[in-house]
This record gives structure tokens, sequence and C-alpha cells, in this order.
């Protein structure tokens, strides 16, 4: 029974740390360097959202468990950046955006795919 609990809380932590990233990666979106835009934050999300699916699948190897943190940053980004605190639009209107979703959706896709690509190919 400690073990279930261990993944759960696990998974739970991953979750978690899909909300913080998104907000941070979303709020240090418009972030420059004088003039010039420095969005540092979608190569964040590059980095570190496909390392969150794959721990996922790998604790839950359900399609819906492994594409949890990738819901849920998608549902965070979008939903905070588009009604934003006090209905505040955080999420700019520029090329910094598609940057954002582009670098976070497509690099944690092709790993979602992978390991369920993985996970049929074990079970044989």
């Amino acid at each position: 029974m400690s073990e279930k609990l261990a993944v759960r809380f696990e998974f739970g932590l991953l979750l978690l740390d899909s909300v913080l990233l998104a907000l941070l990666e979303l709020f240090f979106l418009p972030l420059r360097a004088g003039v010039i835009p420095l969005p540092v934050t979608a190569l964040l999300a590059a980095v570190t959202l496909p390392l969150l699916v794959r721990r996922a699948a790998a604790l839950v190897p359900t399609t819906v468990g492994a594409a949890a943190p990738l819901l849920v940053w998608l549902g965070v980004v979008l939903g905070v950046g588009l009604t934003g605190p006090g209905g505040d639009r955080v999420l700019i209107q520029d090329w910094r955006a598609l940057a954002l979703l582009a670098l976070g959706l497509l690099p944690a896709a092709v790993a979602l795919g992978g390991a369920l690509g993985n996970a049929v190919r074990a079970r044989g």
C-alpha cells in the first residue's frame, strides 16, 4: 500500500510542478534585455515539460496519466494567460506567446508519443 501512496504522491508533485512551471514561464515571458526580447522561458518549457511527461509515463502507464502534465501545463498557460489575475491578459500577443506554446507543446507531445509507443512495445 505504501508504494501506491508514494507513486500517487510523486505524480501529484509532477502535476504541481507543471502548474508552477507554467506560471513561471508565463509571467517571465515578457522578459527583455534592454530593447531585445528574451523569451528564455519558452526554452525552459522545451526542456522541462518533456521531462515531466516522461516521468509521468513511467509512473502511470496510461494515456491520460502520461499526458496529465502536458494537459495541466496547457490549461494553466491558457487559463491564466487569457483570463489572468484581475481579468488582465498575461499571455502577451506577439511571437513570444507562439514560441512558448510551440516550444512547450511540441517537444512534450513527441515525448508523450515516444513514452506511449514504448509502453505498447513493452506489452507485446
